[in-house]
């Protein structure tokens, strides 16, 4: 059902400011491989580009299937006056992107990519390079956190006026959700690729992830009423997802559900820090209070999401509570 309204330009609002291409690879009548083309308009804008995307390929280990597919990608992208393109990536930066690199034996996590090692190298041969590495840490789950962040989040609370934000009903968190997908708008603009969404894009984020998020691991921090950071995260649905087949009917979402109660996983998705409050301890408070609630949860290990190498600040604390890298994926660019 995903997929379905992913792909299709009457429900997905991205449609609007993006030119896209789909191309099938058949051999025989059989069909062996896909990929999509994507001109975000919107980003190019923005930033000042002319680059393309591909993205969703999917290839046997056999480079004439994969090097015709991103040479027609490549070639619709020249026609159009573009100086590049970038990959794998969707339209947003909400859309699985980047080529795992390393950490295979890794399970994936909801809104990420997945790929067979082979699909790197015949990339790679088709004349990408590297444009940009994310990391993934596995943090553990600590039943008491260090004394020096309890410390920071005591006196944040008593000296700085700054509130953390809690929920355990989604009644709690509905009023919530607009402010935080405003922050995460306002928040992001500075990571690679990303534009701001509209109101529309918004609205559908909020329903396409609502249903599924637990308020229990929705964390904020407000000041004087006013949201100033947050961060998301869900118990790991990956059995789920595979015991279901890729259908939520009719007994799909039963398996999705039994795997999200059964997880020792928990999976970060969004989090962000207003620009003038970052470097005040914020991040240390958020990090204490969703250790905590996983812990109560009885979770063992944290996934946190793909992080870009150039966001040290984030990396960094990632490390100091323990961090290993599990997994890198990688964004290639090829000159046109």
């Amino acid at each position: 059902m995903d997929e379905w309204q992913f792909f299709n330009p009457k429900k997905n609002h991205a449609f609007g400011y993006c030119d896209t291409r789909l191309l099938l690879a058949r051999r025989e009548g059989r069909v062996v491989g896909r990929v999509m083309g994507i001109i975000n308009r919107r980003v190019n804008e923005y930033r000042h580009e002319n680059s393309g995307r591909f993205g969703f390929l999917e290839s046997p280990d056999d480079a004439e299937v994969c090097h015709g597919l991103l040479g027609a990608i490549e070639a619709w992208a020249r026609e159009r006056g573009m100086a590049k393109v970038v990959g794998p990536m969707g339209f947003t930066d909400q859309d699985p992107e980047g080529l795992v690199i390393e950490g295979f034996d890794e399970s994936p996590t909801i809104a990420t990519t997945c790929n067979f090692p082979y699909i790197v190298g015949l990339v790679e041969s088709a004349g990408y390079t590297k444009e940009v590495d994310y990391f993934t840490y596995k943090l553990d789950v600590l039943g008491q956190m260090p004394e020096l962040h309890e410390k920071v989040c005591r006196r944040l609370a008593d000296r700085g006026g700054y509130r953390m934000l809690e929920f355990k009903r989604r009644s709690e968190l509905k009023p919530w959700v607009r402010p935080v997908l405003q922050l995460m708008n306002e928040t992001f603009v500075r990571l690679y690729g990303y534009a701001p969404m509209d109101e529309a894009e918004l609205d559908e984020l909020a329903r396409r992830y609502l249903p599924i998020i637990d308020p229990r691991f929705v964390k904020g921090v407000t000041k004087n009423d006013e949201l100033l950071a947050f961060v998301i995260a869900m118990p790991n649905a990956d059995e789920g997802l595979r015991r279901s087949g890729g259908h939520l009917f009719p007994f799909g979402f039963l398996h999705i559900l039994a795997a999200m109660k059964r997880a020792k996983q928990l999976d970060l998705l969004l989090g962000g820090i207003k620009q003038e409050y970052r470097g005040r301890g914020l991040d240390t408070m958020l990090a204490v209070a969703m250790m905590r609630e996983a812990s109560e949860a009885g979770f063992e290990v944290i996934d946190t999401h793909h992080e870009l190498e150039s966001n040290t600040l984030v990396r960094h604390e990632m490390e100091r509570l323990g961090g290993r890298v599990c997994k890198r994926l990688r964004i290639l660019q090829k000159a046109l």
